[in-house]
Protein backbone atom coordinates (compact mmCIF):
# COMPACT_ATOMS: atom_id res chain seq x y z
CA UNK A 1 0.00 0.00 0.00
CA UNK A 2 1.06 3.53 -0.75
CA UNK A 3 -0.30 6.58 0.98
CA UNK A 4 0.07 10.29 0.50
CA UNK A 5 -0.53 13.22 2.75
CA UNK A 6 -2.19 16.34 1.43
CA UNK A 7 -1.48 19.62 3.18
CA UNK A 8 -2.80 23.06 2.42
CA UNK A 9 -1.88 26.45 3.74
CA UNK A 10 -4.80 28.66 4.74
CA UNK A 11 -4.04 32.24 5.66
CA UNK A 12 -6.41 33.51 8.36
CA UNK A 13 -7.09 37.19 9.03
CA UNK A 14 -9.10 38.66 11.88
CA UNK A 15 -10.92 41.25 9.79
CA UNK A 16 -11.30 42.81 6.38
CA UNK A 17 -8.95 45.61 7.45
CA UNK A 18 -6.13 43.08 7.82
CA UNK A 19 -6.17 42.17 4.12
CA UNK A 20 -3.99 43.86 1.55
CA UNK A 21 -5.76 46.64 -0.38
CA UNK A 22 -6.45 44.65 -3.57
CA UNK A 23 -7.97 41.73 -1.68
CA UNK A 24 -10.01 44.11 0.47
CA UNK A 25 -11.41 45.83 -2.65
CA UNK A 26 -12.31 42.47 -4.19
CA UNK A 27 -14.16 41.42 -1.03
CA UNK A 28 -16.05 44.72 -1.10
CA UNK A 29 -17.20 43.92 -4.66
CA UNK A 30 -18.39 40.51 -3.43
CA UNK A 31 -20.21 42.10 -0.49
CA UNK A 32 -21.98 44.52 -2.79
CA UNK A 33 -22.92 41.72 -5.18
CA UNK A 34 -24.47 39.73 -2.31
CA UNK A 35 -26.98 42.53 -1.73
CA UNK A 36 -28.65 41.81 -5.08
CA UNK A 37 -28.73 38.01 -4.74
CA UNK A 38 -31.98 36.26 -5.59
CA UNK A 39 -32.35 33.98 -2.57
CA UNK A 40 -36.04 33.84 -1.60
CA UNK A 41 -35.80 30.21 -0.46
CA UNK A 42 -32.59 29.98 1.53
CA UNK A 43 -32.29 33.66 2.48
CA UNK A 44 -28.55 33.03 2.17
CA UNK A 45 -27.29 35.82 -0.07
CA UNK A 46 -23.88 35.15 -1.59
CA UNK A 47 -21.75 37.46 -3.68
CA UNK A 48 -18.58 36.67 -5.59
CA UNK A 49 -16.11 38.92 -7.37
CA UNK A 50 -13.42 37.67 -9.74
CA UNK A 51 -10.32 39.68 -10.61
CA UNK A 52 -9.12 38.95 -14.15
CA UNK A 53 -5.59 39.34 -15.46
CA UNK A 54 -6.80 42.14 -17.76
CA UNK A 55 -7.73 44.19 -14.67
CA UNK A 56 -11.49 43.67 -14.98
CA UNK A 57 -13.53 42.71 -11.93
CA UNK A 58 -16.60 40.58 -12.58
CA UNK A 59 -19.17 40.39 -9.78
CA UNK A 60 -22.18 38.12 -9.46
CA UNK A 61 -24.48 36.56 -6.89
CA UNK A 62 -26.45 33.40 -6.24
CA UNK A 63 -29.65 32.90 -8.22
CA UNK A 64 -32.12 30.46 -6.68
CA UNK A 65 -35.04 28.74 -8.36
CA UNK A 66 -38.12 26.96 -7.05
CA UNK A 67 -37.13 23.98 -9.19
CA UNK A 68 -34.06 23.16 -7.13
CA UNK A 69 -31.26 22.56 -8.23
CA UNK A 70 -31.88 24.86 -11.19
CA UNK A 71 -30.33 27.83 -9.40
CA UNK A 72 -26.66 28.75 -9.52
CA UNK A 73 -24.09 29.73 -6.90
CA UNK A 74 -22.46 33.16 -6.95
CA UNK A 75 -19.01 31.76 -7.67
CA UNK A 76 -20.06 29.84 -10.77
CA UNK A 77 -22.21 32.73 -11.98
CA UNK A 78 -19.19 35.05 -11.77
CA UNK A 79 -16.74 32.60 -13.34
CA UNK A 80 -19.04 31.60 -16.19
CA UNK A 81 -19.84 35.25 -16.92
CA UNK A 82 -16.12 36.10 -16.88
CA UNK A 83 -15.46 33.26 -19.33
CA UNK A 84 -18.27 34.40 -21.62
CA UNK A 85 -17.43 38.11 -21.53
CA UNK A 86 -13.61 37.85 -21.41
CA UNK A 87 -12.74 34.43 -22.87
CA UNK A 88 -9.02 35.17 -23.16
CA UNK A 89 -8.57 36.56 -19.64
CA UNK A 90 -7.38 34.36 -16.80
CA UNK A 91 -8.88 34.64 -13.32
CA UNK A 92 -6.30 35.81 -10.78
CA UNK A 93 -8.47 35.85 -7.65
CA UNK A 94 -12.02 35.37 -6.47
CA UNK A 95 -13.62 36.71 -3.29
CA UNK A 96 -16.74 35.27 -1.68
CA UNK A 97 -19.01 36.96 0.87
CA UNK A 98 -22.37 35.83 2.25
CA UNK A 99 -25.05 37.34 4.39
CA UNK A 100 -28.21 36.16 6.05
CA UNK A 101 -30.69 38.13 8.09
CA UNK A 102 -29.12 41.35 6.86
CA UNK A 103 -25.72 40.57 8.40
CA UNK A 104 -22.59 39.13 6.90
CA UNK A 105 -21.61 35.72 8.19
CA UNK A 106 -19.10 35.91 11.06
CA UNK A 107 -16.80 33.18 9.70
CA UNK A 108 -15.31 32.55 6.30
CA UNK A 109 -17.79 31.12 3.81
CA UNK A 110 -16.47 28.24 1.73
CA UNK A 111 -17.50 27.44 -1.84
CA UNK A 112 -19.49 24.26 -2.48
CA UNK A 113 -17.92 21.29 -4.23
CA UNK A 114 -19.35 22.17 -7.65
CA UNK A 115 -17.91 25.69 -7.39
CA UNK A 116 -14.53 24.29 -6.31
CA UNK A 117 -14.51 22.07 -9.39
CA UNK A 118 -15.32 25.03 -11.67
CA UNK A 119 -12.58 27.12 -10.00
CA UNK A 120 -10.13 24.31 -10.60
CA UNK A 121 -11.08 24.14 -14.28
CA UNK A 122 -10.65 27.92 -14.53
CA UNK A 123 -7.15 27.55 -13.11
CA UNK A 124 -6.28 24.98 -15.75
CA UNK A 125 -7.86 27.06 -18.50
CA UNK A 126 -6.03 30.21 -17.39
CA UNK A 127 -2.77 28.36 -16.65
CA UNK A 128 -2.36 30.12 -13.31
CA UNK A 129 -3.52 29.66 -9.74
CA UNK A 130 -6.61 31.47 -8.49
CA UNK A 131 -6.37 33.04 -5.03
CA UNK A 132 -9.59 32.31 -3.16
CA UNK A 133 -10.60 34.86 -0.53
CA UNK A 134 -13.39 33.65 1.75
CA UNK A 135 -14.83 36.50 3.78
CA UNK A 136 -16.36 36.47 7.24
CA UNK A 137 -16.89 39.44 9.56
CA UNK A 138 -14.61 37.96 12.23
CA UNK A 139 -12.42 35.72 10.08
CA UNK A 140 -11.23 35.93 6.50
CA UNK A 141 -9.44 32.94 5.01
CA UNK A 142 -7.29 32.89 1.89
CA UNK A 143 -5.78 30.05 -0.12
CA UNK A 144 -3.30 30.65 -2.91
CA UNK A 145 -4.87 28.23 -5.36
CA UNK A 146 -8.28 26.64 -5.92
CA UNK A 147 -6.56 23.26 -5.99
CA UNK A 148 -6.03 23.73 -2.24
CA UNK A 149 -9.81 23.52 -1.84
CA UNK A 150 -10.15 20.47 -4.08
CA UNK A 151 -6.79 18.66 -4.17
CA UNK A 152 -8.14 15.49 -5.80
CA UNK A 153 -10.10 17.26 -8.51
CA UNK A 154 -11.52 15.74 -11.65
CA UNK A 155 -9.89 16.92 -14.86
CA UNK A 156 -9.49 15.98 -18.49
CA UNK A 157 -6.24 14.16 -17.79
Amino acid sequence: MESKEIKILVEAYGSLADLRAGDRALVQHAQKASEAAYAPYSRFRVGAAALLDNGEVVSANNQENAAYPSGLCAERTALFYAGAKFPDAAVKAIAIAAQTGGKFCPHAVYPCGACRQVMRECEKRGRQPIRVIMYGERRVEVVQSAIDLLPLSFDME
